[in-house]
């Protein structure tokens, strides 16, 4: 996401680092650039315009003409206004209300509300609270089916929505339901149309009156750009709305919707969808996002998910079994199926500071089928082979390949790598990385 902004971006700031001293000159070239790559990422000319012009009085202060790493200071300060732009914080939801909490979603067709209302049920379940859906597109039927099969796929209670019921109605109901239930939170997917109008926005606002929500957040799709933030820009002004979520950010490389949203609307984006699997649904911390921007990775955002992926007594039980050169490849498959849970390794790397650069430069890229293919190896040995490398011997490399749908090379090079990962772990549980090894295996 975001990936043309930060190329231009790390472009303009490289031609920085090459002047020892910077002069008004060079600061009014690189403030150019700065608003020519937030143009061109799609970001509303109004907001270009007050971003750069709010950089440009900061950047040709004397603190940093004067600076011994001029260059620094001026990236610093972009980062702090892109943080400021973004909204300055993470909005989370409020819940702070009488259960069962409602919250409505509401949108355009196609913008993704009720995928996001699955992604935000498992999200809330995960905060150990006991969310509830209620299916109440009946413009479209089969949003309503959609939705139950999440609930289902999910372990998520659902309204059974009668055919033919009025939406207002279905709101109410479902909340009550949602109360018998035991149920605190109330997910509402409402109808959406092909653009803004008066009878949508009509029902809307009775539904808000019949069930007054704690939270109204609008699901835009990020990459239709200057029209989410026009779209959210329409709905905030007929509904009182807390926050915004948008959607598909992982297919958006320029991100100028969620650079204006703010600084428009005046609504903060709350979540971002990051991909199509139910857990891909993640809080939008601007400072975190800019951090990205500016190719500096996004360490919290990665320890957290390793946090949730990884149990803490697994952790110590293994660094015991690596200490004790135990490790197995049945706990190699465990690492790495841990790993795939956090989700797409390219966006994993890209929270390493630094990678997201390395990537272009050396022109890697990750091969996702890879560990498709690494489990199948593994998944094709016997127990005891897992458990014990040393028995796969060449006649055991040819039917484990046979097996899995691969080649014995594929199978050798298995191995190897597991060898040197143990190897590798060995040592981290030896050295100045042994607790961090201890809480986060690789």
């Amino acid at each position: 996401m975001l990936d043309a902004l930060s190329d231009k971006l790390a472009i303009t700031f490289k031609k920085l680092r090459g002047y020892g001293k910077l002069r008004e000159a060079n600061v009014l070239e690189a403030v150019s650039e700065v608003r020519m790559s937030l143009l061109e990422a799609d970001v509303h000319f109004k907001v270009a315009r007050a971003f750069t012009d709010e950089v440009k009085e900061k950047a040709l202060g004397r603190e940093v003409l004067d600076s011994i790493t001029p260059a620094q200071q001026f990236v610093k300060i972009v980062n702090d206004a892109l943080v400021d732009l973004m909204g300055g914080g993470h909005r989370d939801l409020d819940l702070a209300a009488k259960p069962p909490v409602p919250i409505l979603l509401v949108g355009l067709q196609g913008s993704g509300k009720t995928t996001t209302a699955g992604k935000l049920a498992l999200m809330l379940r995960g905060r150990k609270r006991t969310p509830y859906l209620v299916p109440a597109d009946v413009q479209r039927p089969a949003a309503i089916e959609q939705l139950k099969t999440l609930a289902r796929q999910l372990d998520v209670p659902v309204y059974d929505t009668p055919e033919g019921a009025d939406p207002v109605e279905i709101v109410r109901a479902g909340v009550r339901q949602a109360e018998l239930e035991g149920c605190d939170t109330v997910l509402v997917d409402t109808a959406g149309r092909l653009h803004v109008d008066e009878e949508l926005m009509e029902e809307l606002a009775r539904m808000c009156a019949a069930v007054e929500p704690r939270e109204i957040l609008l699901v835009a799709d990020a990459m239709t750009g200057q029209d989410a933030v026009n779209i959210a820009k329409s709905f905030s002004e007929r509904l009182d709305l807390t926050g915004v979520i948008l959607t598909k950010m992982d297919g958006d490389a320029r991100g100028g919707a969620a650079l204006s949203l703010r600084k428009v609307t005046g609504k903060p984006i709350k979540f971002i969808g990051v991909g199509e699997k139910m857990d891909a649904l993640e809080p939008f911390h601007p400072e975190r996002m800019a951090s990205r921007i500016l190719g500096m990775g996004d360490i919290v955002s990665l320890v957290e998910k390793a946090e949730q992926a990884i149990d803490a007594g697994e952790a110590e039980a293994l660094a015991e079994k690596i200490r004790r050169d135990k490790f197995t490849l049945e706990d190699f498959l465990g690492q790495l199926q841990q790993i795939k849970s956090m989700g797409s390794l390219e966006g994993l790397l890209d929270m390493i500071p630094g990678m997201g650069q390395l990537k272009k430069k050396k022109g890697f890229s990750v091969d996702e089928k890879e560990l498709v293919r690494v489990e199948a190896i593994i998944q094709s040995m016997t127990h005891s082979e897992r458990r014990n490398h040393q028995i796969i011997n060449g006649s055991r490399r040819r039917r484990i390949a046979l097996g899995s749908g691969t080649r014995v090379q594929d199978v050798n090079r298995l191995l190897k790598q597991y060898l040197q990962a143990r190897k590798v772990m060995k040592q981290m549980t030896r050295g100045p990385m042994r607790a961090l090894g201890k809480r986060f295996p690789i």
